[in-house]
């Protein structure tokens, strides 16, 4: 009699538990490409504050614990990984206002405050590796990378700098409008927001297009 050895399929690793690596850097690098930027956005979903892009690429290999997409990183996790980054990796960083948001929409907004983290590297990339869908980028070679803040070491590094830089301007709004608690949710519609939206009314730096219904919070 035959013996059949019957193998049982092993489930695949789940996308959210892997962590980036440099594969989509080095395919590049095959190409010829030398100065790899990654490109990653904070800030699209809020109802209030700018949208926020980081651009930055490695000169070296740097140690860098626990990088990850920095949706799921501590805000300590998020301050120590923007301390080695400012200090050993090529940034640059581009802030787009609400003001600008409402007048073109997010997503031309999102695209522009990329663009301009690219322009403000101090020594141009060659190359860009993007979040997300494709993103003009005038001219330079890009790479558009589904899920690529936890995928891709460079985006996840870009994703950091990003939202640390708007989560400290949104800090600096909540002195500003205190009564707001910008300092707690950074815009983001929350229940505490949007009450304080329904009691107090839009602040300064409201989405103004982003309609919201607060009817149902009405004190």
């Amino acid at each position: 009699m035959k013996r059949v050895l019957i193998l049982k399929k092993s489930k695949p690793q789940q996308l959210n538990s892997q962590l980036p690596d440099d594969r989509y850097e080095q395919a590049a690098r095959m190409r010829g490409f030398t100065r790899i930027a990654g490109v990653d956005e904070a800030g699209r979903g809020p109802l209030a504050g700018p949208v926020v892009a980081a651009a930055c690429y490695f000169e070296k290999s740097l140690d860098l614990p626990g990088l990850h997409d920095s949706k799921k990183l501590t805000e300590s996790k998020r301050e120590r990984l923007f301390e080695i980054l400012v200090k050993h990796a090529v940034c640059g960083v581009g802030v787009v206002s609400h003001t600008l948001i409402d007048e073109i929409n997010i997503l031309q907004a999102t695209h522009r405050a990329m663009r301009l983290a690219v322009r403000h590297l101090p020594i141009a990339a060659d190359y860009i590796l993007v979040d997300g869908l494709p993103v003009d980028f005038e001219g330079t070679p890009s790479q558009s990378v589904v899920g690529g803040d936890r995928r891709c070491c460079v985006i996840a590094a870009a994703s950091v700098l990003a939202k640390v830089t708007r989560d400290r301007i949104m800090m600096s709004y909540d002195q500003l409008y205190p009564e707001y608690g910008y300092a707690q949710h950074k815009g983001y519609g929350t229940a505490a927001h949007r009450l304080k939206l329904a009691v107090l009314g839009p602040s300064a730096i409201q989405r103004r297009s982003f309609h919201v219904d607060i009817s149902v919070l009405q004190p």
